[in-house]
């Protein structure tokens, strides 16, 4: 059912997604805000982010009977690393596979499928849970007698607690901080190379587009 703009309440605004990504939101902020030198590499770097790791979910499922079935298997043979040129795909794939991956994950996340763009596996989530560690095990530190084994509990309470909490603000982190839905980027070539630490991978080159 289609409501008519007369129907609408004008609370509407109060339920309306403020976060949902669009089309045209990298491009207008860059062009905003042209004058901080590195925002485009940044930008860019964010949504080459996404484009992994919605390939490594189109690699991981690519079995699946129906395109857009559940992202919930994770082939943890493969792997990613992004920069602002493209990203690094490691692990066994064919380069025409990977060349469909890429198109198929670019297609689907653009088009809404957006939960593409966070993965489990994610350096991000690490990164989360130190923090988090690191400031829990601060707080109990503070919170609790100075005696060794209160301290140890303390350590332990804190550790426990991150684990549990990291996997959810490490997906928050990676949907609002490091990932950015790639629509504006294309696909410029695909070359089997070698990394900066002389690893064997893919190398997924892109490039910027209005």
């Amino acid at each position: 059912m289609t409501t008519s703009a007369s129907d609408r309440s004008p609370f509407d605004f109060l339920s309306w997604d403020w976060t949902a990504p669009y089309p045209t939101q990298d491009a207008d902020l860059l062009n905003q805000l042209n004058f901080i030198p590195g925002l485009k590499e940044i930008l860019m770097l964010r949504q080459v982010h996404a484009l992994e790791h919605a390939t490594v979910w189109v690699l991981s499922n690519s079995g699946a009977a129906v395109e857009g079935a559940a992202t919930t298997r994770d082939n943890e043979l493969l792997g990613g690393m992004s920069t602002e040129h493209g990203f690094y795909l490691y692990g066994q794939v064919n380069a025409t596979d990977l060349r469909r991956a890429v198109r198929t994950a670019l297609q689907r996340i653009t088009s809404g499928e957006w939960d593409l763009a966070v993965h489990p596996r994610c350096g991000t989530n690490l990164s989360v849970s130190m923090m988090l560690t690191a400031g829990l095990a601060l707080g109990m530190h503070l919170l609790l007698p100075r005696g060794p084994i209160e301290q140890i509990i303390a350590l332990g309470i804190a550790a426990t607690a991150a684990s549990q909490i990291a996997p959810n603000a490490g997906a928050i982190a990676q949907k609002y901080l490091t990932t950015a839905i790639p629509f504006n980027l294309a696909i410029a070539d695909i070359t089997f190379t070698r990394d900066v630490w002389g690893r064997p991978a893919h190398f997924v080159r892109l490039r910027w587009v209005e």
